[in-house]
């Protein structure tokens, strides 16, 4: 099983995700840095009430509970296709509109506390998937949203995806 997982070289992605991976540390390893945002998550999410979680910062924006399921939705999709390169699949996978999928998420149906659950055992199953990983797998690279990417890149994708979303909840909807 795999220990630590390089930086991706820009060829490894698709270039719309590089203002994102730019906001990953230079050094050190992903998969402990997704350990580090769950922490970072629970952190955020620590005494927030229902009612705060229903919240979005501006008109027509999100809210948190909606970010959070997005933030979910998301990684699903980019896990489900680092599985599939790395398992050998040769069809281009399609992409996902982020809004349609948040606005049928139903996510301000559910608890705050059932949310950040579901992160959970994503993020612990995902964490499981990457590290199964061989070192061939991870240079394994299929085509997504008609873009290429390896299976690594895509594991940063996931990290800096979510770096993106908890620096939007720290900067524009936690500072209200």
């Amino acid at each position: 099983m795999l220990q630590t997982i390089d930086r991706p070289q820009p060829t490894e992605y698709p270039q719309v995700y590089q203002t994102y991976i730019s906001q990953l540390p230079e050094e050190g390893d992903v998969l402990t840095l997704l350990e580090q945002q769950a922490t970072e998550l629970h952190s955020l999410m620590d005494g927030m009430d229902e009612k705060r979680a229903e919240e979005a910062y501006a008109e027509g924006k999100w809210t948190i509970k909606e970010l959070l399921q997005h933030m979910l939705d998301s990684e699903r999709v980019f896990a489900y296709r680092a599985l599939c390169f790395a398992r050998g699949e040769q069809a281009s996978l399609p992409g996902f509109d982020e809004n349609t999928y948040a606005a049928n998420s139903h996510a301000n149906a559910r608890t705050l506390q059932n949310l950040l659950e579901e992160y959970d055992n994503v993020r612990k199953s995902n964490l499981y998937l990457f590290r199964s990983f061989t070192p061939e797998a991870l240079d394994t690279t299929g085509t997504a949203n008609g873009k290429p990417v390896t299976v690594r890149g895509l594991i940063h994708v996931t990290a800096a995806h979510e770096r993106h979303h908890l620096n939007i909840l720290k900067d524009r909807y936690l500072k209200l």
